[in-house]
């Protein structure tokens, strides 16, 4: 009976830490910057953001079982691009994609898988067409219409994302209220230290028609991805970047994490896991002596260092060399 009303004590207690968030007040973010050596934290949300509204931001499951065989074989182009540089920037690389470096915000919804690899299709395709296609595609699509994708903005798998515009294929929608293209993201952006709660738009429901720029036809808007989207290892991230553009990355995310600010992420020793999260890798670099990848997050230009992230390359850092997928994209002139 005591080791149960003990169990209960806990429970209690870890609960009513949980819901104060407690990872976002400043005596926490000052104990992570006492003890990173590579990175800084600093304030990216309200301290008093329910822990709900930041959970809910990680809405990736990862690669899914049945995503193991498809990883990447050695792919005959890789041969064409040459040696591996030291530092990779894709905005540098491809100029002429603007979609590359644009900061997406999924607002109150764990739709990180739709924001991760519709950006990276977006920009595939902008690459594949030299620079001709060089809009969003719709994120609100993916994450409203692919019920094989999980459950919309309570999570779901990128690899099924790939799928889907493989078979259904991806119209164009840009930003919350743009009326861009086809299909907008239909959820707000969070302002600067405000988690937005509340706003998840619980009765949003997949349409099939455009309700952005009404002009153009839905059917005809779609873009595809060539069949059999791949898992990449990481022997040839970098190489399947260089050659078609951006991937998406999925990785463990820490309590730390939610504070990242600059610098070249490591997770803290005491740091305590929260959930699966996918962001967009468009590169790599070396800072100080530590081996990064480039990211790019969805949680507005007002997080981290000013949308971008910074994580340790070449030691499987919180898992994120475990987890990349892609797709090459049909484009017709």
């Amino acid at each position: 009976m005591n080791a149960l009303l003990s169990s209960c004590v806990v429970f209690v207690f870890f609960f009513s830490c949980s819901e104060q968030t407690y990872f976002l007040n400043k005596d926490y973010i000052s104990s992570i910057n006492r003890v990173a050596k590579t990175w800084e934290a600093g304030i990216n949300f309200h301290p008093e953001t329910p822990l709900k509204f930041i959970l809910g931001l990680l809405g990736s499951k990862g690669v899914d079982v049945s995503s193991a065989s498809l990883f990447k074989p050695h792919d005959p182009l890789y041969s064409s691009i040459g040696s591996i540089p030291k530092e990779f920037d894709a905005r540098k690389r491809w100029k002429n994609c603007t979609t590359i470096g644009m900061i997406r915000d999924q607002g109150n919804c764990g739709s990180c898988w739709a924001f991760s690899t519709s950006g990276a299709f977006t920009d595939r395709l902008c690459i594949a067409s030299n620079g001709s296609f060089n809009q969003l595609l719709s994120a609100e699509q993916v994450t409203s219409c692919c019920y094989r994708c999980g459950l919309g903005c309570q999570g779901g798998y990128p690899m099924r994302a790939w799928r889907y515009y493989s078979k259904y294929g991806l119209v164009t929608g840009g930003n919350f209220n743009s009326f861009e293209g086809c299909q907008p993201y239909m959820f707000p952006p969070c302002t600067e230290n405000n988690s937005c709660s509340g706003q998840l738009e619980k009765s949003h429901k997949c349409q099939k028609k455009c309700y952005g720029n009404t002009s153009i036809s839905y059917r005809e808007d779609r873009r595809y991805v060539k069949r059999f989207p791949y898992v990449l290892t990481y022997d040839n991230i970098q190489n399947d970047l260089m050659t078609y553009g951006p991937i998406e990355s999925s990785f463990d995310v820490y309590d730390d994490f939610i504070s990242y600010k600059s610098g070249v992420y490591i997770k803290s020793p005491n740091a305590t896991y929260l959930g699966g999260h996918s962001v967009k890798c468009i590169g790599w670099g070396v800072e100080r002596n530590v081996s990064y990848w480039l990211m790019m997050n969805s949680w507005n230009s007002t997080w981290g260092d000013g949308g971008y992230f910074k994580i340790r390359r070449g030691t499987n850092e919180c898992q994120i060399e475990d987890s990349s997928t892609a797709g090459v994209p049909e484009y017709y002139k």
